[in-house]
């Protein structure tokens, strides 16, 4: 089953992505292909309703060989700074799939 979900991620990335200037701590910086989206999440407000959030996520192909850490930074070309707060693998089976990082506005 894993075969099925072999490319996805990249064609994907193809599709969906943009280019997307990396910079990890210490390095240079160098733009590589990936999805910059905002996702939704809910969470408590003080009253205890929900609150509907918009959360910067960054997705990179596992494959590109870069590693995203936390402290990193990104610039998505919205005029915008980013820094890596925690990264995590999707659940997805695929060899390339995405790298998830969750990511908080610095710039």
């Amino acid at each position: 089953m894993r075969e099925l979900f072999s490319g996805i991620s990249g064609l994907l990335n193809d599709v969906f992505g943009d280019p997307v200037s990396y910079q990890p701590a210490g390095g240079a910086a160098r733009v590589v292909q990936s999805v910059f989206r905002f996702e939704d999440a809910l969470s408590s407000g003080p009253d205890g309703h929900d609150v509907l959030m918009l959360l910067p996520i960054w997705r990179v192909p596992k494959d590109l060989g870069i590693t995203p850490a936390k402290g990193d930074l990104i610039q998505p070309g919205d005029g915008k700074t980013y820094e890596i707060v925690n990264q995590r693998p999707s659940v997805s089976p695929a060899d390339d799939r995405f790298i998830i990082c969750e990511l908080e506005e610095v710039a």
